[in-house]
């Protein structure tokens, strides 16, 4: 194992009971599962969101779930950056994505918005820095003409919230692999999968 700086993940969601489930949260879910399996525990609270603070797998780790709206996710995230003093190499965020099937998972060391406002919110707020990690979870795209915007919103379905907890099962298993052996043995494990 390597000893590393601290690595802050991000799940990216909305606040609020009724956005829980929602398939715009799998961000959330996926560093809630992340906590709850290495017994961490949400307490920290920063001005605009919430963290827990430990290790996984012998790693520092802060786990944070931002608290403003989707849109504004940089607001919340940019200031732990610099707080926690993080370098961009050890900032993985976990993002949902309409453009993969639900349930494929994508690892990148970096990248653009790929479309999504959460993290077009976060690149800006970073001075339109890209270079950190992302982990991308596939939500699949809107029946017909659904308008996207309304599709994110809506919860899984049963069927779909059994693909989709498997799914965030690996995706842990790759934020693990990420913090423990880097950045290509997450991407190989996760994205080797998927394909």
């Amino acid at each position: 194992m390597v000893a590393m700086d601290r690595a802050l993940v991000v799940g990216l969601g909305n606040p609020g009971r009724k956005y829980a489930g929602n398939r715009h949260n799998v961000g959330f879910q996926c560093v809630e599962r992340l906590a709850s399996a290495h017994g961490l525990l949400f307490d920290k609270a920063h001005r605009r969101a919430k963290a827990a603070l430990g290790a996984i797998c012998e790693q520092p780790v802060v786990l944070v779930r931002p608290q403003t709206y989707m849109n504004e996710s940089g607001q919340a995230v940019a200031p732990l950056v610099r707080f926690y003093q993080v370098p961009l190499d050890r900032l993985l965020v976990v993002v949902d994505d309409l453009d993969l099937p639900l349930g494929v998972l994508r690892m990148r060391p970096e990248g653009g918005t790929g479309g999504h406002k959460g993290m077009a919110s976060l690149i800006q707020s970073l001075g339109g820095q890209q270079g950190f990690a992302r982990l991308r979870v596939g939500i699949g795209r809107p029946p017909g003409s659904m308008d996207p915007a309304a599709f994110v919103l809506q919860d899984f379905s049963s069927d779909e919230r059994l693909v989709m907890d498997e799914a965030l099962e690996r995706a842990v298993e790759a934020i693990e692999r990420w913090l423990t052996q880097g950045i290509d043995a997450a991407m190989n494990c996760c994205n080797a999968r998927a394909e």
